[in-house]
Parts: C-alpha cells; sequence; structure tokens
C-alpha cells in the first residue's frame, strides 16, 4: 500500500464529499479532528493509519444527515477504501470506528473498544468542547430551526438512543445533555487535559449567558 497516496486521495475525497455540509460538520470539522487525532496518538500506542483514516472519514456521511441512517457512512467508507486497495483488516477496523464513534446518547452503551478508536473518539468529541464546540452547537441549532434557550423546557438526561436522536430541544440543553458530560468520557491522557480546559471554558460562558439572559450586571 501506499500510505501517503491513500491519506492525500481521501482527504480529497471527504473535501469533495462534504463541500456543502452544514458548518459544523463540514470539511474543516474533519480536518480539526484529524489534527486533535494526531496530537492526542502522540502519547498512544495506536496504527498510525487507522487512526488517520478513521479520523478523516468518520462523519463521511453523519446519520443526522442521512434520516437517521447510521449504515450509510461505513458503507460509503468499505466502498472508498476498497477503491484504494487498502487492507479488509484495517478498512474493518476504520468501520468499527465510524460505526462506534457516535455519542448516541447517555444510555446507549458502546459496542466495540480499540486504542484506535479512543483517539478518533477523543478527537471528534474535543471539537464538541470549548469555544469551537460553542459555535458548533449553535450553528447546528440554527440550521434545525431550534430555540436558543427555552427555561420552561428542562433538560433531559434520561433520553433512549432514538430520543436523543429524535431531540428538538433548545441548544442550550444540548449542553447538558451532551456536551458537559464529554470530559468524564474521554479515553486518552492528552484527551482528558485538553478536555477539562475546554470543559471550564463552557462553563463560564453558560454562567456568562445566564446572567445576560436575566438581566444581570
Amino acid at each position: 500500500m501506499n500510505t501517503a497516496l491513500i491519506i492525500s486521495n481521501t482527504i480529497e475525497f471527504v473535501k469533495s464529499t462534504l463541500k456543502n455540509a452544514e458548518g459544523g460538520h463540514d470539511w474543516f470539522h474533519i480536518e480539526r479532528v484529524y489534527k486533535n487525532a494526531k496530537l492526542i496518538a502522540k502519547g498512544e500506542k495506536a496504527d498510525d493509519l487507522i487512526v488517520t483514516l478513521g479520523a478523516l472519514l468518520h462523519d463521511i456521511a453523519d446519520s443526522k444527515f442521512h434520516n437517521g441512517d447510521e449504515t450509510v457512512g461505513p458503507k460509503i467508507a468499505k466502498e472508498f477504501l476498497r477503491n484504494q486497495d487498502v487492507s479488509e483488516e484495517i478498512i474493518a477496523h476504520v468501520v468499527k470506528i465510524i460505526e462506534n464513534i457516535s455519542f448516541k446518547g447517555g444510555k446507549e452503551a458502546q459496542k466495540f473498544k480499540s486504542p484506535e478508536l479512543d483517539i478518533v473518539q477523543d478527537a471528534d468529541r474535543l471539537d464538541a468542547l470549548g469555544a469551537i464546540g460553542i459555535a458548533r452547537a449553535f450553528n447546528y441549532g440554527g440550521f434545525k430551526g431550534r430555540a436558543l434557550y427555552d427555561p420552561d423546557i428542562e433538560a433531559d438526561l434520561n433520553m433512549t438512543k432514538e430520543q436523543y436522536k429524535s431531540s428538538t430541544a433548545p441548544t442550550i440543553n444540548h449542553f447538558y445533555e451532551k456536551l458537559l458530560l464529554l470530559k468524564d468520557r474521554m479515553n486518552t491522557t492528552t484527551g482528558k487535559k485538553i478536555a477539562t480546559e475546554r470543559h471550564q471554558y463552557m462553563l463560564g460562558f453558560l454562567e456568562q449567558f445566564y446572567a445576560e439572559w436575566n438581566g444581570k450586571l
């Protein structure tokens, strides 16, 4: 396998496929996750090619934009990688990463584990935290026509997977239903360190948000 060529082709494929994607799930999201994954991998023992391909292809067809169908992304990734003559062993691992990377709601158990998934999952979750995480949350909320905040609608921490996927709650609720939970679900030492810093930033944002909402100086 020509690893450099495979990676280059994958980058071009992802850029082309996600050219018109929603702003929080576009090529720039993939690029940030890719960079995060490379940073985290420096402190972990893992297969670099699997980490790279997993990071680049993890959101090639996010189910949120395909009527909730979680099979589209793995199928697209598998077909692309086979056309690049990637080994079936690597393809199977990358597909497992795509199938298991998502949060899926608080009650959903992860069914696969590997050092490569740990790295890519942390890299993806870091992009849901901090300043960019806040920006992505409100960008997606606007894309879906959701309210910023409604004091009468409480966050639901006991949703099933299907309830989580179909939720139309205000964007602020998403902080409690997912974003603020991620810090304690990180897998790697580097991921945990960065997540802790970004988590604190989000808490500060929420404090300021509520102060402004309630007319406090």
